[in-house]
């Protein structure tokens, strides 16, 4: 007989890995960068092609995941864009007083 998965053991929150935002269990590998290659139009397939210590059914946990949560994944994916355009500033005024 096949083991049979609780899917819902694919998605942890431990709060020394990747501060504690939601990734695939027993990796680093945050939610959040699933996202964004499923955002770049990579299927389910071609994400776990890239990270070939990911099964599919890891890969589909973390985008049901986001797709159940989408405005928690969101919020997290505006606030790295607000904390990279705040760094490029702080780093182009820092060159423009040399």
């Amino acid at each position: 007989m096949a083991k049979i998965a609780d899917i819902g053991t694919y998605i942890v929150r431990t709060p020394k890995i990747r501060g504690g935002r939601p990734h695939i269990a027993g990796t680093g590998i945050t939610v959040r960068r699933i996202v964004g290659w499923y955002k770049l139009g990579l299927t389910a397939e071609e994400i776990a092609a890239e990270i070939p210590h990911l099964t599919l059914a890891q890969v589909h946990a973390a985008l049901a995941y986001y797709h159940a949560n989408r405005e928690e994944i969101e919020a997290e994916i505006a606030a790295e864009e607000d904390e990279t355009e705040r760094l490029e500033r702080e780093h182009y005024l820092s060159r423009q007083g040399s």
